[in-house]
């Protein structure tokens, strides 16, 4: 009787926090192909776009999956408080064993000039002082990946550690990329109107990763009131997924137009990252 309590006691805890906090589902084993590509990335390639996840780079909870594989959609920005990072401040780890002084201060390098931007404050995590809810940034798992928005608990953040810094996954725009996402970000490309502004060349997409340009409007997320941004750390680039890596699967409709850059935050990346966190309102700020 007391096993069989113990037992129910453990599931009905287990269920809870799946309710309340949307724990993660388990990582997408990556291919063989994408673990090739990420050893001798070309030209066109984005370390994110290989590591085999949702949209690339994507662990999503029971919720946001349960969502999408029902036919609902997403826009780009959670509007729910409760997948928002508390008083503005997110606790993270680096796991100390999987980096070397260099990455780990470059890894810094990319939260201080998100904190540069933003009123976001990136805080290195106490487990007996700052509660269950934290970023660890792991290095051991096959290219780059996050949870979207606090999740609870501890969420992972993979940055592969192969590279130097400035190279794959810990270029700086890519580690921004990650952390847009553990704050409450999706792809650029994913956007309601996107079809204003870029073609997708669906025929040359791979069959199985078709899903991740799928539009997504849903009304539990938000663009904050801001324009289509080609110059997002958040877009895609032109060759993602494609079958043929010389030509495009991404064409801007602006001739003019690059996507997919690594380099910094966008105007339009740091007005959508102070709007959803009230960085106007933030008497710090």
């Amino acid at each position: 009787m007391f096993a069989k309590n113990l037992y129910l006691s453990i599931f009905v805890v287990v269920t809870l926090c799946h309710l309340v906090y949307g724990l993660p589902r388990n990582m997408v084993k990556n291919t063989p192909e994408n673990i090739e590509r990420l050893a001798n990335l070309g030209p066109h390639d984005l370390a994110e776009e290989l590591s085999g996840q949702f949209e690339g780079d994507i662990i999503l909870t029971d919720e946001q999956a349960s969502l999408i594989e029902g036919g609902s959609t997403i826009r780009q920005g959670l509007v729910q408080e409760r997948f928002r990072w508390k008083n503005n401040i997110v606790y993270y780890l680096i796991e100390e064993s999987h980096f070397d002084q260099a990455q780990k201060e470059f890894i810094r390098e990319g939260l201080d000039t998100l904190e540069g931007a933003t009123c976001l404050k990136f805080i290195p995590y106490e487990a007996t002082v700052h509660g269950p809810d934290y970023i660890h940034v792991i290095g051991n798992e096959s290219g780059c990946f996050s949870s979207v928005g606090r999740v609870g608990g501890r969420q992972r953040l993979n940055l592969q550690n192969s590279y130097q810094p400035a190279e794959g996954c810990l270029r700086i725009g890519t580690i921004m990329h990650e952390f847009i996402h553990a704050v409450g970000f999706y792809h650029m490309q994913s956007a309601t109107l996107r079809d204003r502004y870029v073609e997708i060349i669906w025929d040359n997409i791979e069959e199985d990763k078709k899903g991740n340009f799928n539009k997504h409007d849903f009304d539990w997320v938000t663009s904050f009131g801001i324009e289509y941004d080609y110059d997002s750390v958040m877009h895609y680039g032109k060759y993602g997924f494609a079958i043929d890596s010389s030509k495009e699967t991404i064409k801007p409709l602006d001739p003019n137009a690059e996507v997919g850059q690594r380099l910094e935050l966008s105007p339009k990346d740091i007005q959508k990252l102070n709007r959803m966190y009230r960085c106007a309102e933030h008497p710090a700020f």
